[in-house]
Parts: C-alpha cells; structure tokens; sequence
C-alpha cells in the first residue's frame, strides 16, 4: 500500500503511523496506517484520486471537529486537507476547502469591510466542513430569532466528485438542510468554494463578532483548555438533546477521562487522558438513561471512525459542577428578574 502511493504522490509526503489525536479537537484518535498532508486544492485532489484508483480505504481529516477516531486508530490512508489559499476579488471570497473558518476567513473578510461569514465566528470548522454540515448559528443579537446558514453567501464550489470528475457546482447542488447537505450521501469532496460578500462598516461587523463569540462562551467550552467535539446528540422532533439530558441529571457524568461538561449538557469534554473507549460508554450511558427517563433515543450526529477498543466498563463517576461557573439559562433567568 505504501509503496503504491510513494509511486504515485512521492516519498516525501507519505507518513507512517501517525497518531491522530493532535488532530482532533477531543485530542483523541490512534495510529493512521498512512498520512497523507496536502496543501493545495490541486494536490488534495490528486491524493483523493489516487486512493480511490488504488481502492484503498481513506478518510479525509480537516480540522478534526465533529469526529472521534478510535483508540486503535485508521487502517488505510488519511488524507488531511491543509489547503488554506484564499483569494479576494472585489465582493467575492475563494477559500480552498481546508482553510480555516474561524479566525482565518473571517478575520480576512472582515478587515476588508465584507458582511455574510462575521456570524459563524468561534465555530471550529474548515471551508469544506461549513459546507458539509450546513454551518449555522442563531444571530444576530439580541433577539436571535433566526439561524444564518452559510447556504445564503455560497455561490459556488469546485468539487472532485465520487466519479473521479472535477465539477463545479453552485449553490443547488447541494440540498442544503439543517445539519445536512448532499456530501452527507454522496462522496464528493469540496476542493475550493467561493463566496458572494456584502460591503459593511468594519466596526459593525465586529460587533457582531463579539457579541456572538461572547454568546458562545457562555454555552460552549473553550477547545483549547476543555477538548471537545461539540454537540454530540441529534435533536429530536424540536426538542434539544442537551435539554433531555439535563432533565434526566446526567451533567457531570464521566467515564474515565470523557465527562458531559456543566456548560452544556449536549457536550463532553476530554479532562485529560480521555480515550475513544470512554466516549463510546459514556454514550451509550448518557442513550440507555434518556431513553428510560424520557422514552427518547438519541442519536448521535458526530462520526465514529477507525478501530475501536471496547466501551470502557463499570459505572460512571458524576464530577461536581466547577464552582463559580454560570451557564446561559442561568444568566437569562438573572437577568428576566
């Protein structure tokens, strides 16, 4: 397998038994068989044609948000997307597909006063995830009435299709829905996207960025000090998983290094020396308690992928909530009174 790639890609750029949790944002993952980094839109999709020509198993890595590797790591081939080019030409932004959303496009699209990517600000995610999952938040401040999806500043994208084709592909292509679009069932891969901006007032948009990044904080844990992959669980028919869980009491459960964080009770964080076998039990926990107490199942929107070891045993351990710590629905009742 190896040998194969080198002949294609070349030496230098092949990788053997690299540890994947330094690029996860749960900080968890073992040993990828091959590691392929690529640094361009053109060599990612000289890499992805490659493994596919080769029918060689592949997964393509990007900011490693929204995914958990398993303990005993990938058999095949990681291809991560560190494509970061963006281009500016007058209202119009092009990103290749591994470049990062927040601060990278944002802080480039704002510093030259150009309104449509200011609300995502704080969300881990590369160009190629926001349109894999529809990236979206609930702005603007106050009222936070809506959800902006990134959809409505798309005006196209160049992919490499799951035929091997190099297409370009507007805004339609991709069936956008909430937490969705077409790459959740079909195996293209966004290459570059570009985006329509609108002239703004600079200062205008970094309100907007504050207020969201602010709003963030009181909901989410800081990535940097508390690993995590963000919403684990679906919502169900309107209804917050982080909602259920809470009412069933489940803040603070942990197994092994993974607990669900007192911020929010949709999210678990890695406390330090976390393992994909703690998350899968404390999963499976958090699924069998919600589904006794309340009749509902939850399913998770988060990908499991590679080897796995068994679930960690025994019963879980509640960690006390942090003292001094405030979550949103706390602070909004303060503040009605």
């Amino acid at each position: 397998m190896k040998r194969a790639l080198e002949n294609l890609l070349g030496k230098d750029c092949i990788r053997e038994n690299v540890v994947l949790a330094p690029y996860t944002t749960m900080q968890l993952g073992g040993p990828a068989d091959l590691f392929v980094e690529v640094t361009t839109a053109d060599a990612l999709a000289h890499a992805v044609k490659t493994v596919r020509e080769l029918d060689l198993p592949y997964f393509l890595l990007g900011y490693g948000a929204n995914v958990v590797v398993g303990d005993a790591g990938f058999r095949g081939v990681v291809i991560r997307n560190a494509g970061q080019n963006i281009d500016f030409r007058g209202n119009r932004v092009t990103a290749e597909s591994g470049a990062i959303v927040y601060p990278d496009l944002i802080e480039a699209s704002v510093t030259r006063s150009l309104s449509g990517l200011e609300h995502y600000v704080g969300i881990p995610s590369t160009v190629g995830g926001a349109l894999w999952q529809n990236l979206h938040f609930l702005s603007p401040a106050p009222a936070r009435e809506r959800t902006m999806f990134i959809e409505e500043v798309l005006e196209h994208a160049d992919l490499i299709t799951e035929e091997n084709d190099l297409r370009r592909v507007d805004v339609d292509y991709f069936e956008f829905g909430y937490d969705y679009s077409i790459l959740h069932r079909r195996d293209d891969i966004v290459l570059r996207a570009t985006f329509r901006l609108t002239p703004a007032q600079e200062p205008d948009l970094r309100k907007i960025m504050a207020e969201n990044l602010a709003w963030r904080a009181l909901r989410h844990p800081p990535l940097d000090t508390e690993p995590s992959v963000g919403s684990i669980f679906k919502k169900i028919q309107g209804i917050g998983a982080g909602r259920l869980i809470d009412e069933c009491g489940l803040k603070g459960a942990s197994f092994g290094g993974i607990v669900v964080t007192h911020r929010h009770a949709n999210i678990m964080v890695n406390q330090g020396g976390g393992t994909a076998a703690d998350v899968q039990a404390l999963v499976a926990y958090i699924q069998k308690e919600v589904a006794a107490q309340t009749g509902y199942y939850l399913e998770t929107e988060i990908d499991f992928i590679g080897e796995f070891d068994p679930p960690t045993s025994g019963s879980p351990v509640f960690v006390p909530r942090p003292p001094g710590l405030i979550t949103a629905e706390e602070l909004a009742a303060r503040r009605a009174t």
